[in-house]
């Protein structure tokens, strides 16, 4: 797929998702790199758009200059961010309690603290990213080092293989120490979340190092 039909075809998906004002949205593609410019009323509205671009065949790489601008009378104040982000937080059940610290400043929530699971990591921010008044996310969540299980590999291996999404024998995994590292190629960029989140459905993976290749 050229450039110009890739750049139309990530267009059209914006056009169609109704959550995003896609006229305010730019488009610009070079060898299969996009970068959405532009700016959008809400840190929700601009996640959204990134992941319709992520869907679209042939994309291979996103670079997101996206900015978020709220209305002058639409703007919150950071203690009442940071009052709603502990409080939606504090109602997700997948969330330890009281293990999750915010800062916000300027619009922007830094997440701090450490966590059992890589899926409670990601609980924490989808719990916050949705807020009203927010113009970013940092997630600096950690998550704990287990108990290294022997046969990690193997069961990222299994998970890989149990999703109909791509060839699973195109990937390789390694595993050192409590760092998952993906190599080979993949069919559509999308597909990267997909093997990223078998290696972090292991327990004793702290990092993945994503290598995977777009062919």
């Amino acid at each position: 797929m050229n450039d110009k039909v890739l750049r139309q075809s990530i267009i059209d998906a914006l056009d169609f998702e109704p959550s995003i004002d896609a006229a305010r949205i730019g488009v610009m593609v070079e060898n299969g790199i996009v970068t959405l410019g532009g700016h959008v009323g809400s840190y929700a509205e601009k996640i959204a758009a990134e992941a319709v671009a992520r869907r679209v065949k042939g994309v291979r790489a996103i670079a997101e200059e996206i900015e978020v601008r709220y209305p002058q009378h639409k703007k919150t104040a950071d203690d009442q961010i940071a009052a709603r982000a502990i409080a939606v937080i504090s109602w997700d059940a997948m969330v330890p309690e009281g293990v999750v610290k915010v800062k916000v400043e300027k619009g922007w929530v830094t997440l701090e603290g450490t966590v059992d699971w890589q899926f409670q990591r990601e609980a924490a921010y989808r719990a916050v990213r949705k807020l009203n008044g927010i113009v970013g996310v940092v997630n600096k969540i950690g998550v704990k080092p287990r108990v290294a299980i022997p046969d990690v590999k193997a069961k990222i291996r299994a998970a890989l293989e149990r999703d109909a999404e791509f060839e699973a024998d195109a990937i390789k995994v390694n595993v050192v120490g409590d760092k998952v590292i993906l190599d080979g190629k993949i069919k559509a960029w999308h597909e990267r979340q997909v093997a990223e989140r078998a290696a972090w459905s292991a327990a004793g993976v702290c990092s993945v190092e994503d290598n995977l290749r777009v062919d």
